[in-house]
């Protein structure tokens, strides 16, 4: 790969930055974000992204809720997180600008489209004065690129009209920052040519402003100096980066190569879900079948339809989909189906915050049916690790013949990085045993009699000859399966149901500790807490403090080691996106007096709030 490079320029090597675009949604934020990491992916980078969704579908132009934005952190060194606070920020408007300066750090790269700072932008934005001009700035290396018009005068040969060239301004801004810290062009330039080859006129313009916003920054004196951060030293593999909605889908593809079952989606669009969608829509060629049904139920009911059939039934949606789903999901535990059901969270109630993350349906997936209903509940902790957790889901799901949750959220589905694509040779096995014939010595089929070691019940495909029994909502007799209103059958049959769930805690691997075996402060994490918690408390231990954390990638049932690590620390601190959900069931399983870390603004953690938490706690 070739990099053009003027040797005047002075290169400065840096361990690890943090850049934010932030503009309007249709400045092509995302798509300038994406490129940016796809580029940093191949120079070998380690990197973590943070794209940040306007939740109104079409908020007008250059207002506050209408700012979209895309961070990303990479790095010569293993990281975990999108980085705390910007090194750079590209801002494409006042209101972008207004949104995103108070996280930019003191002395970092501020760079505006100086052609948006009209007054017509900071009246929408509620700016008094020009920003560019006032001296509120002054903390910032404030770089002022009249991007609009630079981009039309370098498009001016291609014959596109004004507002067509305007919309080329991101590759412009992109070839800046390529030059800036030192990544090739050449990627983006193939990209482009793919992607817009119907089109050449546009094409053409694209790559012109890609190269013209390169050579700018490389020619101008506004910079002085440009970056290079090395590739990281990762374990040896074949890599790709992947999104955490991508690795979900490849994740429940493989469980269906791997079972040799036939994988059933059933789906209505939810943001921020629709991607595992779109995804799986694409692998028909691996005999995926996928369901847009009309609405929450019909797709989970043609779920359960999936399993009953002998296929792997998995439904995906987000919180307010999973209400609507609950008396199904509850269908599915009565007649003890293996179906997974993807929840990737997002903020609620209601309609909530669709496009910001959260982890608040923990306690909707544990409890969030009526009657004494359990399921079992997985939750990834990294993008990469949707793809191990979704095929886990799977496996527990056929092995105990029991509904699985699969808990994502908006931070995981949404944010990449750099993805060591596993052998076929290393992912587990998973057994799949149909129920064949009336098991010997008996006269008919009993579709609830149990496997003594993990209390599954046989999975009778329809159609099996001999094999026919009773299936519904209704209680079932023990063993018969049989309608059955018997005070005492039933309160069997909700405590043989429990303990099917409590028994997969045998099945599943002990939670490991970061740390010492014991000592003043446990940090406990689920979910998307992951990257912060670990790197918090990772630092804090360098100072030699007492503190070792645990992360959670089981929740219902708990791993087996967890009341007796627990027993062993002075405090419990468990940070959470969330009022405290994870803490109240350690508390009410553990009589622990677990302390709360809770943040619900729809943003990950930031590794210096949990830092300043754990310091205060420990006194």
């Amino acid at each position: 790969m070739t990099m053009t490079r003027t040797a005047e320029q002075p290169l400065t090597e840096l361990e690890q930055v943090t850049i934010r675009f932030a503009g309007d949604s249709g400045d092509g934020i995302q798509l300038t974000g994406r490129q940016f990491t796809v580029t940093t992916a191949i120079i070998g980078n380690d990197l973590s992204t943070l794209p940040d969704f306007p939740a109104e579908i079409r908020a007008p132009a250059g207002s506050l809720p209408g700012v979209s934005g895309f961070q990303i952190n990479f790095s010569s060194k293993d990281i975990r997180t999108p980085g705390d606070e910007p090194n750079v920020l590209v801002a494409y408007n006042p209101a972008a600008l207004k949104v995103n300066i108070g996280d930019l750090v003191e002395g970092g790269y501020l760079i505006v489209n100086e052609d948006a700072f009209t007054s017509g932008n900071l009246d929408k934005a509620g700016y008094q004065s020009n920003p560019l001009e006032d001296g509120s700035l002054t903390r910032f290396r404030l770089i002022k690129v009249p991007l609009s018009t630079l981009t039309q005068n370098a498009l001016a040969s291609t014959g596109l009209g004004k507002k067509d060239t305007e919309r080329c301004k991101n590759f412009f801004s992109l070839g800046m920052m390529y030059w800036l810290y030192d990544r090739p062009m050449e990627p983006t330039l193939e990209w482009i040519a793919d992607k817009f080859s119907k089109n050449p006129q546009i094409a053409e313009a694209n790559a012109m402003a890609l190269k013209a916003g390169y050579n700018f920054a490389d020619t101008t004196e506004l910079f002085g100096q440009h970056f290079t951060v090395k590739k990281a030293t990762l374990p040896p593999g074949f890599y790709r980066n992947v999104t955490g909605n991508e690795a979900t889908a490849l994740g429940f593809i493989a469980a269906s190569r791997l079972s040799g079952l036939p994988l059933f989606y059933g789906s209505y669009p939810i943001t921020p879900a629709s991607d595992i969608l779109h995804e799986l829509s694409r692998h028909r060629n691996f005999g995926v079948k996928t369901f847009q049904a009309e609405d929450e139920i019909a797709a989970v009911a043609a779920t359960i339809g999936a399993a009953y059939t002998g296929a792997i039934g998995l439904t995906g949606t987000s919180g307010p989909g999973v209400a609507l789903k609950s008396e199904a999901i509850g269908l599915a535990v009565m007649t003890e189906l293996p179906i997974i059901i993807a929840n990737v969270q997002r903020g609620g109630p209601s309609t909530g915050l669709p496009t910001k993350t959260e982890q608040a349906d923990l306690l909707q997936a544990m409890f969030g049916r009526n009657g004494e209903c359990p399921v079992a509940i997985v939750a990834p902790a990294t993008p990469g690790e949707c793809f191990t957790m979704a095929v886990e889901a799977v496996r527990i799901a056929l092995k105990h013949m029991v509904p699985v949750f699969y808990l994502s959220d908006g931070y995981l589905a949404n944010g990449a990085e750099p993805w060591q694509v596993p052998a076929a040779s290393d992912l587990p096995k998973i057994e799949v045993n149909f129920a064949k014939s009336i098991p010997e010595g008996s006269e008919k089929f009993m579709p609830y009699a149990r496997d003594p070691q993990t209390l599954a019940r046989p999975w009778a495909i329809p159609g099996t000859p001999g094999l026919e029994h009773r299936i519904g909502g209704l209680e079932k007799q023990d063993v018969t399966g049989n309608v059955s209103y018997d005070p005492h059958n039933h309160e069997h049959m909700i405590r043989t149901r429990a303990e099917k769930v409590e028994r997969i805690a045998l099945d599943i691997p002990d939670v490991e500790i970061l740390g010492k075996p014991e000592g003043k402060l446990l940090v406990i994490a689920w979910g998307g807490t992951y990257g912060a918690v670990t790197s918090a408390v990772e630092q804090v231990q360098a100072q030699g403090k007492s503190v070792s954390a645990i992360h959670l990638r089981y929740l219902n049932p708990f791993p087996k080691n967890l009341g007796s690590i627990l027993q062993r620390f002075e405090k419990v601190l468990v940070p959470e996106i969330n009022m405290g959900q994870l803490r109240l069931l350690l508390r009410a399983k553990f009589l622990v007096d677990a302390i709360g870390l809770n943040q619900m603004q729809g943003k990950p953690f930031k590794i210096s709030h949990i830092i300043k938490k754990i310091n205060e706690v420990l006194g």
